[in-house]
């Protein structure tokens, strides 16, 4: 194990981390994914449509309180150095596409996420993760790749649809409201947070599956039956 450099996506770091462990180690160590979900792309079209939108805007032009600044990098690749935690005999490294990044009036840079969302939805803290992945990327990148440094500021930009329009010509509209909801950085709980990954991934076998996984409930019973 000591020669593996696992590479992590942000983008796992969320649901797929937290809905199970066991999904997350077979991709990592032994490249076999979930079958893709059959999703509704329109989310994913809604934030992508935003990031282009407000690509080179002032920010105070999107929302009042958020920091002077303007969105300079839209969905760039980063990668980072290797990283070596404490204890851990292999090292990995952050691969990912960020959304958003902000340039501040200041000379700092700000990490920010589009999301289509209720703004209380229990999910936003687990995007933390994502946005923490995306700075240490920025801040420590692999040699040639992208490199901001310093972020001074991580958040979300949550759009909630509450109200629909249609025109004469067949053309519709959502409304909603835009918020900005900065996420507190904290590196320290970041790292402690990848050497749990980390340590999972370090396990000679995948841990058990999650109780709550459709994935995992599937195949144990297909082992079962013999189907």
């Amino acid at each position: 194990m000591s020669d593996r450099n696992w590479r992590l996506s942000p983008s796992d770091f969320a649901f797929l981390w937290e809905e199970c462990k066991r999904c997350f180690y077979l991709k990592i160590v032994q490249k076999f994914s979930r079958p893709r979900p059959i999703m509704p792309k329109i989310f994913k079209n809604i934030d992508t449509r935003m990031n282009a939108y407000f690509s080179g805007m002032k920010t105070r032009e999107i929302i009042s309180n958020m920091p002077d600044g303007i969105v300079k990098y839209g969905e760039r690749w980063v990668e980072s150095e290797p990283i070596q935690l404490k204890g851990k005999s292999s090292t990995c490294f952050i691969s990912g596409k960020f959304d958003s990044v902000i340039n501040f009036d200041d000379g700092t840079y700000g990490v920010i996420d589009f999301k289509t969302s209720e703004r209380k939805s229990e999910h936003i803290p687990l995007y933390s993760r994502q946005l923490h992945a995306y700075t240490y990327a920025l801040e420590h990148p692999a040699p040639g790749k992208l490199a901001l440094s310093p972020v001074s500021k991580l958040g979300l930009i949550v759009f909630e649809p509450d109200d629909f329009y249609s025109e004469s010509d067949s053309s519709a509209y959502l409304k909603g409201d835009l918020t900005w909801i900065e996420i507190k950085r904290d590196d320290i709980s970041f790292m402690k947070f990848l050497g749990e990954v980390v340590s999972v991934l370090e396990q000679p076998n995948p841990p058990g599956g999650s109780p709550s996984c459709g994935w995992c409930q599937y195949r144990d019973i297909s082992r079962r039956t013999g189907v």
